[in-house]
């Protein structure tokens, strides 16, 4: 197709019409204006990316990174810093900046908003522009991952309206301190009422050896994310707090209506009553639940297991502390199946403004195919010298984590298009001499995670299932009844209370949906 007459179809309709919330701006704010140079003088077109920051510092223009990026990727990347907390705060923020007709050229997309922008016209039809202007990434995603996406069409028309993360490992699990256990003389639990005494034992004997009574045996965060490891041993498909779609009695099933996730309430719930589980757990943000690991606190958390390094350097940093941790097997109930959740698919990982401006559209698909070429990984993955790495002995070595010091590295396909050597392979070949401890530990347990991984029935399910059920995709209904049962407010009696409102407030029409789904993509 004819760049510049796909560049007039692409530009058809953006932002014409309210996309996010019913909100709407001027199409022609002084802020557009004054983004309408693109162009600096050696050529280079800056664009605007939006993805997870967890603290790091932001990209600017002619910053390092800026610099780094602008040489290794031929595009010039600006990168505000919106703060996370678990992707709350930067929906929010995104979503103010879409309204006010100020899309980032590249963004990660968060809780399906995907679906209305590409239905309003507001992100582009990568369908075409993907296998010829980004081969790189093109060929990154596996094709029958492009599928799955062209079946999430909001628009029906099996079009290409976002990147997927490519996951070929389980990711997620219980981490629990090898440390404490060995201090007080206890074996790893495998059932559940092992994994009681355990908490107790982190409850009562004073396993940090402070002399106080401070340890959190487990917790999690605000929502009831965060703490799947809870979930995991009755089944509960769970993704980072948010219930997900499995097989139940031989149907695609919400877990949240399940008597699985009725059993794990009632002992989370029981947990909460005994003092096990943090008392502060439903009011944590990322950065108090962080705070609370890496101060030497918490003998139990659910995470990405590959992020353990992070938790092992700031807890070693606070404390002093070279702690040492191990994956926790999912604990053995009767009469259940457990597992950790595991997904192919991870979210949608980005999405390219429908751009008017063809220089930024071409310059944001240059960015996607140089980021995915896979001889840049190693690259991305160490940063610039001195900020995010250092040589030493002729050997690329990784600096310990400092988020007042580094910029975020946003492009990180390593992460997102991921597979299980080549990303133990970026670990052990950029560790030092001072950090191979903690390498060894995250390559092990991520190892050791597999064992336990298991990928659900509704792994790359579109969020168009909700569509006109908001309260549904937020968990709104699920997290009010989970929060009161697990502090001890409601009854679990209640649960099926919450289960009868689910289904009478859309959830009928929803579970229709991801069955018609699930029957779609597997035949």
């Amino acid at each position: 197709m004819n760049i510049k007459k796909m560049g007039l179809t692409l530009a058809a309709g953006i932002l014409a019409v309210t996309v996010i919330n019913g909100c709407s701006g001027n199409a022609n704010t002084s802020n557009h204006a004054a983004q309408s140079q693109t162009s600096s003088t050696d050529g280079i077109v800056d664009i605007e990316v939006w993805g997870t920051n967890i603290g790091y510092k932001p990209i600017t223009k002619g910053s390092q990174l800026y610099e780094f990026y602008k040489e290794k990727l031929g595009v010039g990347v600006i990168h505000p810093y919106v703060e996370w907390n678990g992707g709350t705060n930067y929906l929010n923020q995104l979503n103010l900046k879409i309204a006010a007709n100020e899309m980032p050229d590249l963004f990660t997309p968060q809780q399906g908003m995907e679906d209305s922008l590409a239905k309003n016209g507001a992100i582009a039809d990568l369908t075409e522009l993907l296998p010829q202007y980004a081969p790189n990434l093109w060929e990154t995603i596996p094709t029958e991952m492009w599928d799955v996406v062209k079946a999430n069409d909001p628009t029906g028309q099996g079009k290409i309206y976002y990147i997927p993360g490519s996951v070929d490992y389980g990711r997620y699990a219980g981490m629990i301190r090898q440390d404490w256990l060995d201090k007080l003389n206890l074996q790893m639990p495998t059932t559940q009422d092992e994994y009681v005494k355990v908490l107790e034992a982190f409850r009562d004997q004073d396993p940090n050896g402070n002399g106080q009574k401070d340890e959190l045996p487990t917790g999690g965060r605000q929502d009831a994310r965060w703490m799947d490891h809870l979930f995991a041993m009755y089944g509960v498909a769970m993704f980072e707090g948010y219930p997900e779609w499995d097989l139940y009695d031989g149907e695609l099933t919400y877990s949240a209506v399940t008597p699985n996730m009725k059993a794990a309430l009632a002992f989370i719930a029981k947990l909460y009553q005994d003092g096990l589980l943090d008392k502060e757990t439903l009011l944590n943000d990322k950065a108090k639940w962080d705070g609370k690991i890496t101060s030497n606190k918490a003998g139990n958390y659910f995470h990405w297991v590959e992020q353990l390094n992070l938790n092992l350097e700031n807890l070693q940093k606070n404390t002093g502390v070279k702690a040492e941790f191990s994956v926790l097997p999912v604990p053995k109930v009767e009469g259940y199946e457990g597992f950790y959740t595991g997904k192919r698919f991870a979210p949608p990982q980005w999405v390219v403004k429908n751009n008017k401006d063809e220089e930024k559209l071409m310059a944001t698909l240059k960015l996607l195919n140089n980021m995915y070429d896979k001889n840049n990984f190693k690259a991305l993955y160490l940063g610039v010298e001195g900020m995010h790495y250092t040589m030493k002995d002729g050997k690329a070595v990784k600096l310990p984590d400092d988020k007042s010091t580094q910029e975020n590295l946003v492009i990180n396909p390593y992460s997102s298009s991921a597979t299980l050597d080549f990303t133990i392979d970026l670990f052990e070949s950029t560790a030092s001499e001072e950090s191979e401890w903690i390498v060894d530990q995250v390559t092990n347990n991520m190892q050791e995670a597999q064992k336990y991984a298991k990928v659900i029935a509704g792994d790359g399910m579109s969020a168009s299932v909700y569509e006109g059920y908001p309260d549904i995709n937020n968990r709104t209904l699920f997290v009010e009844y989970a929060a009161k049962i697990i502090l001890g407010q409601y009854p679990i009696s209640k649960f099926d209370e919450f289960v009868d409102k689910w289904y009478k407030s859309g959830g009928e029409e929803v579970t229709k949906r991801a069955r018609d789904w699930y029957a779609k993509v597997k035949n």
